[in-house]
């Protein structure tokens, strides 16, 4: 019987081993899509206590704390930190089997060196420990990042974004390059209650009207530029589905006219309006050479009453059962055809999806870029060993597994890279499992190379960093 998350974790053969241990383990880290906060990055923040660092804004633990009947005064609300902290002890022992129980004790593992199971009796021994740890000097959100070989960290930024922290940090002598993502969603929510607060941000953002349409397009023109003169390569769009319903500007421009003023939106009209924004947002990430990344599928918000109480974020999405492909076709196809499609990574939240976008990959090459459209890492729900196996498989059965630019965080905490060491020893056990089955040859610089490239190297060339001859 083997040891809890001994040094082969995960690991059932030797060439898995070799090539973890020699090849995966050491490879940076390109965490091209978070939700780690510039702020934090820039103050160079110190946590703390372990609730801070670990539960303050983990959906996942949140998930798992409300599924074993914790009130939600311990998971949000107004509870000490370590009431918080013991509610969640006393749930970890729940979560055998979810991946949650392995995360939770790789973190404490490579980040306080604690290897001790967390349960209802361990917990103030490991609190005072780990609490601890976190007050010596290199265990700040900067010496976070280097100690984990964070090269690069992409943060998810709203366009009416200052990115005043992001000035900050390229001041601050931080060896991790952090880089702004932009993400427009709520450019496109016209029919939510906040609309017109937004729009008057990004008025005051860019320093222009946007009464008009052709307005509203200039403003959002004008940030798209100014993000990508503060390093930004790559947009992100959080999407129920894709849209690409025929929509000329003037029909958008009469949309936008009446939900300025208040006018209740069809359901047709928003899909329209949402179908013109998308194509206007995939020209300029193509006008300025950026990776556009399209996340898709998810529920926002099902429960009623807890929206009502606690507002959106909160750790209650869920799984969509959407229609994708057609729409999706029909957007990258739409860019394709104007000579405007950039680089785009599809990431699916529902596995019944996993082979219909896989094998969109293929669909829309330009004879140059390799591995221009991916099939992004198994995303949030499917983040887990089974559903990681999944993409990868689909990946591999579909494209060229080799062209894959691997693994992020998706995550909002800073001790959350124990999710790429946890793909990384993944990848190689499948590799190993079929080198053993002789269904991959036993030839090392092969392996080896397929290893790199998709724990770093594929990465590193596939996005257009600011600074890229720097990586």
């Amino acid at each position: 019987m083997k040891s809890f998350l001994n040094d082969d974790f995960l690991l059932e053969s030797k060439t898995a081993r070799r090539l973890y241990h020699e090849v995966a383990k050491v490879q940076p880290i390109i965490d091209f899509h978070c939700h780690l906060s510039p702020a934090l990055i820039a103050q160079n923040h110190q946590f703390r206590n372990l609730y801070e660092i670990w539960l303050a804004e983990d959906h996942y633990k949140w998930r798992a704390l409300r599924a074993n009947g914790v009130a939600e005064r311990y998971v949000s609300g107004d509870a000490t930190d370590y009431e918080k902290y013991m509610a969640w002890a006393r749930t970890v022992p729940y979560t055998l089997r979810n991946p949650l129980y392995n995360w939770t004790h790789l973190e404490l593992k490579r980040y306080f060196g604690i290897n001790e199971l967390l349960d209802e009796k361990s917990a103030p021994r490991i609190w005072e420990q780990a609490n601890a740890i976190l007050q010596r000097p290199d265990m700040s959100v900067g010496s976070l990042l280097e100690k984990s070989k964070v090269e690069v960290v992409c943060t998810t930024d709203d366009p009416v974004d200052s990115l005043e922290y992001h000035c900050k940090i390229r001041k601050s002598g931080l060896t991790t390059k952090v880089y702004p993502t932009f993400r427009p969603d709520k450019a496109i929510r016209i029919n939510l209650p906040g609309f017109n607060r937004w729009v008057e941000s990004l008025e005051r953002a860019s320093g222009m009207s946007c009464s008009k349409l052709s307005e509203f397009l200039a403003a959002l023109e004008q940030r798209h530029a100014f993000f990508h003169e503060q390093g930004c390569r790559m947009s992100d769009h959080d999407l129920e589905r894709c849209y690409s319903l025929p929509c000329t500007e003037a029909e958008a421009s009469a949309i936008y006219d009446a939900a300025r003023i208040g006018k209740n939106v069809s359901t047709e009209d928003l899909d329209k309006f949402k179908s013109f924004m998308m194509l206007f947002f995939g020209r300029l990430d193509f006008s300025r050479g950026w990776v556009k990344q399209l996340h898709c599928g998810v529920i926002r918000n099902p429960n009623a009453r807890m929206m009502k109480q606690l507002g959106p974020d909160a750790g209650f999405d869920t799984i969509g059962d959407f229609t994708q492909m057609q729409a999706l076709i029909g957007y990258l196809s739409a860019l394709d055809q104007e000579g405007h499609l950039p680089k785009t990574i599809i990431y699916n939240i529902n596995p019944a999806d996993n082979y219909t976008i896989g094998a969109v990959m293929s669909c829309f090459p330009d004879g140059a870029t390799p591995g221009k459209i991916q099939y992004g890492s198994g995303w949030w729900f499917l983040d887990q060993k089974q559903g990681m196996e999944w993409q990868i498989n689909a990946f591999s059965n579909l494209g060229l597994l080799r062209r894959f630019v691997g693994m992020l965080t998706d995550s909002r905490s800073f001790i959350s890279y124990t999710r790429h060491e946890y793909f990384r020893r993944i990848l190689c056990q499948m590799i190993g499992q079929d080198v053993d089955r002789g269904e991959l040859p036993d030839v090392p610089e092969l392996l080896e190379t397929m290893v790199r490239e998709v724990c770093y190297e594929n990465a590193r060339r596939y996005f257009p960093f600011a600074d890229n001859k720097g990586l």
